[in-house]
């Protein structure tokens, strides 16, 4: 039954829009909406409203669209692997377990809440049921309230938890948990703290998750509502084990429910996704061309669609590329990381668009893990193209950089600032420092000429007095040498220039 309803979750998985509407409308069901609504439409009744009318109409759907469907179901869905998707409210195995209690009033048994249906958790696999969903009941009008529930373990119960192996030191992977929602039975219900709550087991207090700390300035902590592991605390023999809940009585109904669980970690889940779950190559080239052919939210007809190579979770590359099939967009976030975040802050949704992104419907991209071994560690970006191809996309800068290092300079380099055998620099001379302008000029043109003495004529547009400082140029001054020999030298203020010459630059 199990396996049967697993087989036709995958069918629907791989449903087109016609398809679904087809499915929803001999079952009675709403066609409206999105191909997201659709196929959680879809899923829900197969889970909720699983016949074999049903799963026929699921088959002959599957065979119209895939003649060719025993292979890609044995390849989906092996018999090697665990089947982690259990039916609902399962009933109590045996009647010898002893006595439900609810308010400490033994007899009679309260009924169980109206089919309420609590949803499955991936991370938790149900094997047996201890207390089914029962409402609690308040007992006056105050607003704190307090019920009881009692039940025991079986010895083979208590050997799978004492047998079971260890998520982390001294915390077993089989447990017995407690879940709280709301008594409603329409649809399935998630988990729901009431207020105030607190749980006690056998006179002791148990751990409760407390609160998400918001960043955001207005916005009220969040709280994660999660089964809540009591096994700690129980005894674990056939003696009785007594459960008390204080709750906050503000209007709302709750239902309270105990089960033996068997707990995965992110890892075995990762590996049930690997061996159940891959979108063929084939198929994900199908998905590129039917969007790029047939996208209705474009005005312009589209001849590619870019997705990026880095998790949008943990900007780095991406390792093993997961979207979920519900999702109108191809970029891919990385299976392994999404997984591990959920596991310590479960909220199940897509990093990319922000839509419901259950582990049911997650799946692992076959043509970009290819892409992934074919690209390097550079190229962040693809484009995928109408035929079902891909190109890699480089970056614009590391454009810009291979096309400047590949361009050649289109004249020759000339260095002007190789020292002439004299020692003095082309481009500076000595000067005149009389002040007079006529000799000024008389030694330029002198120095000129010297300067030129030695291979060629070179013409000094940047006069200054730095080569008499630092080359010593007096050899080749004009006739006012002497006197500037014997007069000192100017003093030099802040600056690198005579106070009386002016340089026209």
């Amino acid at each position: 039954m199990a396996a049967e309803l697993v087989e036709a979750m995958n069918m629907v998985k791989s449903f087109r829009v016609s398809d679904l509407q087809t499915l929803l409308a001999s079952m009675g069901r709403s066609k409206s909406g999105l191909k997201q609504d659709l196929v959680g439409r879809a899923l829900r009744l197969v889970q909720t409203e699983y016949s074999p009318e049903l799963l026929k109409n699921v088959r002959q759907l599957y065979e119209t669209r895939f003649p060719k469907a025993s292979a890609w179901l044995a390849a989906r869905r092996p018999e090697s692997v665990p089947v982690t998707y259990p039916a609902l409210n399962t009933s109590p195995r045996g009647t010898g377990q002893g006595t439900d209690y609810l308010n400490g009033i033994p007899k009679p048994v309260p009924p169980p809440a109206a089919e309420v249906k609590l949803v499955p958790l991936p991370f938790y696999h149900n094997l047996e049921t201890l207390l089914p969903p029962t409402e609690l009941i308040a007992q006056n009008s105050e607003k704190l309230q307090e019920s009881q529930c009692v039940f025991e373990l079986t010895t083979s119960q208590v050997e799978q938890i004492r047998n079971s192996s260890e998520l982390r030191p001294g915390m077993k992977s089989v447990q017995v948990v407690l879940r709280i929602c709301y008594t409603d039975s329409i649809g399935v219900q998630e988990d729901q703290y009431p207020p105030n709550i607190a749980v006690k087991v056998n006179q002791s207090y148990c751990h409760v998750p407390g609160y998400y700390p918001s960043n955001k300035p207005g916005v009220e902590p969040r709280r994660p509502c999660r089964p809540v592991n009591i096994t700690p605390w129980l005894h674990l023999s056939t003696v009785t084990n007594r459960v008390t809940i204080t709750w906050g009585n503000f209007g709302k109904r709750y239902s309270v429910a105990v089960y033996l669980v068997r707990v995965f970690t992110s890892g075995e889940l990762f590996n049930q996704l690997k061996h159940c779950s891959v979108e063929s190559p084939d198929r994900c080239r199908e998905r590129i061309q039917d969007k790029l052919r047939f996208d209705p939210e474009s005005e312009i007809a589209t001849t590619g669609l870019r997705v990026s190579l880095i998790c949008p979770l943990v900007k780095m590359r991406l390792g093993v590329p997961c979207r979920v099939l519900t999702c109108a967009h191809l970029q891919c976030f990385d299976a392994v990381f999404f997984l591990q975040m959920n596991e310590k802050k479960p909220t199940w949704t897509c990093p990319v668009c922000d839509k419901p992104a259950p582990f049911e419907l997650l799946t692992i991209d076959g043509l970009l893990s290819e892409i992934l071994k074919e690209t390097t560690e550079d190229e962040e970006e693809i484009e995928y193209l109408t035929d079902g191809s891909w190109r890699p996309i480089r970056d614009d800068k590391e454009k810009d950089r291979d096309r400047e290092s590949s361009r050649s300079p289109d004249y020759p380099v000339v260095d002007i600032c190789v020292p002439e055998a004299n020692g003095h620099s082309p481009a500076h001379s000595s000067t005149n420092q009389s002040g007079k302008s006529g000799s000024g000029g008389a030694s330029a043109g002198t120095g000129g000429t010297s300067a030129g003495s030695g291979g060629g004529a070179v013409v000094d547009l940047t006069l200054d007095d730095s080569s008499e400082e630092e080359g010593g140029g007096g050899a080749e001054d004009s006739e006012d040498t002497d006197d500037s020999q014997d007069s000192p030298a100017p003093k030099r203020g802040r600056y690198d220039y005579d106070k009386d010459l002016v340089t026209a630059y």
